[in-house]
């Protein structure tokens, strides 16, 4: 085999080396609702998101208060309750507390539950919500690009996101797949999430 046609493989190589990268790159994250409910009012106080797991899903249920969800996930039941960061239910292991989280104020609100996963590179558009998100990656690495820079959380870590109609963009940054919880706190009577214009 003469020189140029090892040249022009390799080339070609390169080629499909740089576009299989983009095409990764440019994979959406896959976000899945788990569970919402809306409730009229807050908790009083600094609010924050304590998580727990649960041996059952009947368990979570008969531990859930006016602003808990129980979902499952990643093979575990998990209960999400809005309110102080201290306390925790009777027959559930605590997880973490994260917050504390920006208050909306609004006449009804929505509290909501997403699985986001996807592989190193994959995004979200730029977007926000009416109110505020929180995030507890299970595997892999995340990050939060918004205009006050980017935040990076590692597996086994949890962040307070953005307040109400800030611009962000969420991806997948590690080297492994990707796999989150997602937690919000909106305004109900507005979109969910809007995408943001990008210069």
């Amino acid at each position: 085999m003469n020189r140029s046609v090892l040249i022009q493989r390799a080339a070609l190589l390169a080629v499909a080396w740089v576009v299989a990268s983009l095409a990764v790159a440019q994979q959406p994250l896959v976000i899945k609702p788990l569970a919402e409910k809306k409730v009229s009012e807050l908790p009083q106080g600094e609010l924050f998101w304590r998580i727990e797991t649960f041996g059952s899903l009947g368990q979570a249920n008969a531990a859930a208060g006016k602003w808990s969800l129980a979902a499952q996930s990643a093979g575990k039941v998990w209960l999400f309750t809005l309110g102080p960061a201290s306390g925790s239910s009777s027959k559930g292991t605590k997880v973490a507390a994260i917050g504390p989280i920006p208050r909306v104020s609004a006449n009804q609100y929505l509290l909501r539950i997403n699985d986001a996963s996807g592989p190193p590179g994959s995004v979200t558009p730029v977007h926000s919500h009416p109110g505020s998100e929180a995030f507890f990656v299970l595997s892999g690495e995340q990050s939060i690009r918004s205009a006050g820079g980017v935040k990076r959380i590692e597996a086994g870590q949890g962040e307070a996101g953005q307040g109400a109609g800030m611009a962000m963009q969420v991806s997948s940054i590690g080297s492994t797949d990707l796999h989150a919880l997602v937690m919000f706190v909106v305004d109900a009577d507005k979109p969910f999430s809007s995408r943001a214009l990008t210069r």
